[in-house]
């Protein structure tokens, strides 16, 4: 009893943000469905290691039981790894089980430690030495979490409000990496209340960037312009105006799903465009506005060029407008405006050159059948056929 109370004391705040944890998993309505029971695993696993944690450092206080003590250590050497590549495979997209091979191989090497000391030992006064390989742990460890913020990094938009939370993320990680140094082997007994504090903050600022996220294609929302263009638009230089050209046609022909994919294959033309100063926006179904902070006109045409440039490789096409100004004398609202005027002027040449040339296609397949008739009304005349058919077509 006395040791259930101890782990309760040493543990409650650890106890009380995996609770937390599970609650705001059960209440979620952002996330799917495989990405919670990860994340379930990820709250047990991190659970049971307290445990073990726990018991182990309770035995050296002991300095009993050394043979399950140097097990326990087995444990905490192996599953601090496995937390770090289950952190990966719940965080990141399209994440397969593989990433969890090298986690895997460090366990082997744990226990194998357990009959031979490469990695770990205990000597005769109780006291835990590093072996040969005492440091592959930590190297373990340190490769998968800078794997894992470079792969978050990466799929971010390059954002602020989502960059600071990766920081946040590696910041806890890198504490769990030094401070054993630091501190000392006390620090094993605050890793798991580090970790689920981390988490449990990363997945709050996780929660909230995905209110202020296009659900279909990643970019912010209407929600999150906004938000920006009434509470913080003093430092917004340039306003790019984007619409797609055709989507109708492509929902009513080949349907919504081609319509999806479309928006989708458009949409990532223009974050691949843009840096950490812009932010792309879906505002409508096929409308874009990229806002643009501290941006040069120059930056600013670049940008529109090099969207030119991705989307007409794609099969689809966009009408593109903006506006820029160099202080803040001319009016964001007006700069909206001045953007879209401009975009609606891009989409009504488009138009007009695409109606332009279907009517010289129309006219050139008119010529072609009139030539065609032609040829064989003179074929049928010199064959000396006495009735000629008819064969003129009205288009």
């Amino acid at each position: 009893m006395d040791v259930f109370l101890d782990y309760l004391i040493q543990n409650w705040a650890l106890i009380l943000v995996l609770l937390a944890f599970v609650v705001m998993l059960i209440i979620t309505v952002f996330l799917d469905k495989k990405t919670i029971i990860r994340m379930y695993v990820l709250i047990a696993v991190v659970f049971a290691l307290s445990i073990s944690v726990f018991f182990e450092f309770h035995l050296a206080d002991l300095n009993q039981m050394t043979n399950v003590r140097i097990v326990l250590v087995a444990i905490r050497y192996s599953t601090i790894p496995i937390i770090i590549s289950l952190i990966l495979f719940a965080l990141v997209k399209r994440t397969q089980w593989y990433v969890t091979i090298p986690a895997l191989l460090l366990t082997v090497i744990n226990v194998v430690s357990i009959f031979t000391g490469i990695v770990f030992s205990i000597d005769a006064e109780g006291n835990l030495r590093r072996g040969v390989l005492g440091y592959l742990p930590y190297v373990g460890v340190g490769a998968y979490c800078a794997f894992l913020i470079y792969i978050l990094i990466k799929q971010s938009n390059r954002q602020a409000s989502e960059i600071i939370p990766i920081i946040f993320l590696a910041f806890s990680f890198a504490t769990g990496l030094l401070f054993p140094f630091i501190i000392g082997k006390e620090y094993s007994k605050i890793f798991c209340t580090t970790v689920a504090i981390a988490l449990f903050v990363y997945y709050v600022f996780l929660i909230l960037q995905l209110t202020k996220k296009d659900a279909l294609t990643g970019v912010l929302n209407r929600q999150a312009f906004y938000s920006t263009a009434h509470n913080n638009n003093k430092d917004i230089t340039g306003v790019i105006s984007i619409d797609m050209n055709g989507l109708k046609k492509i929902n009513d022909t080949l349907g919504h799903l081609a319509g999806d994919e479309a928006i989708i294959a458009v949409s990532s033309c223009f974050t691949k465009a843009t840096k950490f100063k812009q932010s792309v926006y879906r505002i409508g179904g096929d409308e874009f506005i990229i806002l643009c902070k501290k941006t040069s006109e120059e930056e600013l045409l670049k940008i529109i060029s090099d969207i030119k440039k991705m989307v007409f490789s794609t099969r689809y096409s966009i009408s593109i407008g903006y506006s820029f100004r160099s202080d803040e004398t001319k009016d964001f609202d007006e700069m909206i405006k001045d953007s879209d005027l401009m975009m609606y002027e891009d989409k009504a040449a488009y138009y007009k050159q695409k109606e332009i040339k279907e009517e010289q296609e129309e006219k050139t397949v008119e010529v072609w059948l009139l030539q065609q008739s032609f040829f064989i009304y003179f074929l049928y005349w010199n064959i000396g056929l006495r009735r000629i058919p008819y064969i003129f077509h009205q288009t």
